[in-house]
């Protein structure tokens, strides 16, 4: 196991130094103008100087405010919105047509509202962020309460437990490890929705400065900050997977994972 662990470690840096080896190259050989795909050096250079600059963590802080209580309000409603469902009778029925309505409606779609509503405020990036991320955790317990094995709902039932202790004996268990899926897909959707509202909207954050850092022609700063975005989406995948790794160490998938 760990030695499997180390060979994908050096496989993803070994891919990690080709990136950059190309990234340098490709525009320094003229196969790209450098002013619109500046050399990897550059975007360092340029990342580097972000790092010294006090706004750009102000930013950062921004970003991260408006994911992390989206994240929250949406993991919280979609988690109650979906026992609730599933646990009413005919609620699940009666919604279905409703759910599926609503949830291909991309966020971006909201943004005349959002802005009518709090203009560049926090809280129009929370709209975009809890709608979107919503989605991702109330099907995902839809999907859970569904997985749940029938013999031990009846047992349950047969032992007197009422709803409340049939919810969290007999559903939770099975329907965690979906939740888990749900939640870290939806800190994805909501790391790209803070950045999006931010770059659309022009409210306070990464996705601000990366606006302005086109609109003033300041290529490289442009470029960092798409990094930084990028980087935020990868350490919030890998914290995601760890929490998720923790909370189902009783879970047969994960016990199975740390067996091989």
């Amino acid at each position: 196991m760990k030695g499997q662990t180390a060979v994908n470690a050096a496989l993803g840096a070994a891919g990690l130094v080709v990136f950059l080896a190309l990234g340098e190259a490709v525009p320094r050989l003229g196969l790209v103008k450098e002013a619109y795909f500046p050399p990897a050096s550059r975007i360092a250079d340029a990342l580097a100087d972000e790092f010294a600059d006090d706004t750009f963590w102000t930013a950062l802080g921004d970003t991260l405010t408006g994911w992390a209580l989206g994240l929250l309000i949406a993991s919280g409603a979609g988690i109650v919105a979906g026992i609730v469902i599933s646990v009413v009778p005919y609620l699940r029925e009666a919604t279905a047509s409703t759910i599926e309505f609503l949830r291909p409606i991309p966020s971006v779609a909201l943004i005349p509202l959002a802005v009518l509503l709090y203009g560049t405020e926090l809280e129009s990036v929370l709209i975009l962020v809890v709608y979107a991320s919503f989605w991702q955790v109330l099907v995902q317990v839809l999907y859970g309460v569904q997985d749940v094995d029938p013999v031990a709902e009846e047992t349950a039932r047969s032992y007197g437990l009422g709803t409340w202790a049939r919810v969290r004996h007999v559903l939770w268990p099975t329907a965690l490890p979906y939740v888990m899926t749900g939640v870290r897909l939806a800190a994805a959707v909501a790391l790209i929705l803070a950045v999006t509202a931010e770059l659309v909207i022009g409210a306070p954050g990464l996705g601000q400065r990366i606006a302005v850092a086109q609109n003033s022609q300041a290529v490289p700063e442009m470029y960092a900050l798409v990094v930084v975005t990028g980087l935020l989406g990868l350490l919030i995948n890998v914290g995601a997977r760890a929490v998720e790794r923790r909370a189902l160490a009783w879970h047969q998938s994960v016990r199975g994972e740390v067996a091989v």
